[in-house]
């Protein structure tokens, strides 16, 4: 159990300290995985950007969803979506998430590009883990931008998703497997939707304490 995000990312840096010498980029899905992620990247002292995934959910029931798109248009749908949904609908939603992906990308990155990932380690964080559908698009828009490693790391996940998602990365680090998972939330005493303005407050404290420490180090430096 982790108190709160930022419990779970200060644990999740101790299991990746290993990663420290590769100079890995931290990439974290928002908005959940945000804090933890932005802990990782303090601790380990390396590169941090936000990788845009979304749910593709369904129409009658938009928590459960069919499969994820990512920010470049890397696609994961169950294989039996189409027996559910008929392609057109399918579509629909996607573009609807793609919509939301570029509205996220200028809300929440500046409308900047994501980072170069070709030759680099990167380490995918999210709060947790529960269908998989938005990390399992992630993985597949870094593989197709030639990352050279690609580590999924996260607090909590269920055994199933867990085995899955182990079969298509170099490395999957899971604090926590409950016997018995229902929900990401299970795993937090204090668990909340995070807004787009918690968001841009955690990155603007984060550019703030990086401008802080390179301060102090220059003036040690001189």
């Amino acid at each position: 159990m982790f108190k709160n995000r930022k419990d779970a990312g200060e644990k999740l840096a101790k299991a990746l300290e290993k990663y420290r010498i590769e100079n890995p980029i931290i990439l974290a899905i928002p908005r959940g995985g945000v804090e933890v992620g932005l802990q990782v990247a303090a601790k380990l002292n390396t590169d941090f950007s936000l990788i845009i995934s979304r749910k593709l959910p369904f129409p009658d029931n938009p928590e459960a969803g069919f499969g994820a798109v990512a920010e470049n248009g890397s696609t994961f749908i169950l294989e039996n979506a189409h027996n559910w949904l008929s392609g057109e609908t399918i579509e629909r939603i996607k573009q609807e998430q793609i919509a939301e992906i570029e509205r996220r990308i200028k809300a929440l990155r500046g409308g900047n590009s994501l980072s170069e990932l070709e030759g680099r380690t990167v380490i995918l964080i999210d709060d947790g883990i529960a269908m998989g559908s938005t990390m399992r698009a992630a993985i597949e828009l870094c593989k197709n931008r030639k990352a050279r490693k690609i580590v999924v790391a996260v607090p909590v996940a269920g055994v199933e998703v867990a085995e899955e998602l182990q079969k298509i990365v170099d490395e999957l680090v899971v604090l926590e497997i409950p016997a018995y998972f229902r929900a990401v939330a299970q795993a937090y005493e204090r668990w909340y939707d995070v807004s787009d303005e918690e968001v841009l407050d955690l990155l603007r404290e984060n550019i703030r304490k990086k401008e802080l420490k390179d301060q102090e180090f220059h003036e040690l430096e001189t």
